[in-house]
Formats: C-alpha cells, structure tokens, sequence
C-alpha cells in the first residue's frame, strides 16, 4: 500500500516560485500523470496561458492554448472525482508562494481570452515526493 501523505512540487517561473501540494490517495491517474510529465520537464518552458483574476491561472500546455497536451498513455483519460473535492476540477492546492500568484494576477491580460499580454514562463519544478517513482 502506498502513502500519498505530503507529496508536492514546486513550480519556478519567471515571477516567482510556486509550491503545490498534490491529492495523489484523492485523485491517484491525475496525479501519477501530472508527476511523471514533471519528472520529464515536459512542462519546463510553458506559459501561463489563462489568467482569471481573484479565480485561477492555468499552464501546463506545451501549445500555449490551452488545447494541447498529451497524457503519460498517449490518449485522454477519465476525470476522476472525489467527494473532498465536491465536483471541482483541482486535484492540488498552493501551500506556498501566494505572493507569486498575486505578481501573475497583476498582469495585464486579454479581457476575451484572459491570456496574459506579456508570457511568463514555467522554468523548471522540483519534484519533493513522488510515489510513483520506480
């Protein structure tokens, strides 16, 4: 049996840096994918390609729309829902460098598409616990 207590990663980019702690016991296929791209730098130069100010920013698309990305199987893969949760999407939540989020929550964006005007950049993440790890 495999504990998933305190799994987490740190996001550097080009504002500052970003530490997530992971739900892997809640969403295990999420995160074991989400882990192993980071283990690959699959996300290392992605944008932050959506910024909603006071909701949320979105990466880790290699495109840059938001459309893109592959799984660690190739394909898409079913959502996985939990009770914690409550029928949100968020497998993670930041338990450091909210001064980072309030720094990419400044910057002018799209008021369509809410894309940023000026890129900011996943430089690289730091893996503090994987459990997947072979």
């Amino acid at each position: 049996m495999t504990t998933y207590r305190n799994q987490s990663v740190t996001l550097h980019t080009d504002v500052g840096d970003i530490k997530i702690e992971i739900f892997c016991e809640r969403t295990p296929k999420t995160c074991e994918n989400f882990l192993a791209l980071c283990a690959s730098n699959y996300y290392n130069g992605c944008i932050f390609h959506r910024n909603i100010k006071g909701f949320m920013v979105q990466t880790g698309d290699p495109t840059g729309t938001g459309r893109g990305g592959n799984s660690i199987w190739g394909k898409k893969f079913e959502d996985e829902y939990s009770e914690y949760l409550k029928g949100e999407y968020n497998c993670y939540r930041v338990i450091d460098g909210l001064e980072t989020l309030d720094e990419l929550e400044k910057l002018p964006v799209n008021e369509k598409t809410y894309r940023p005007l000026n890129d900011v950049h996943i430089k690289d993440i730091t893996i503090h616990a994987n459990p997947f790890a072979q």
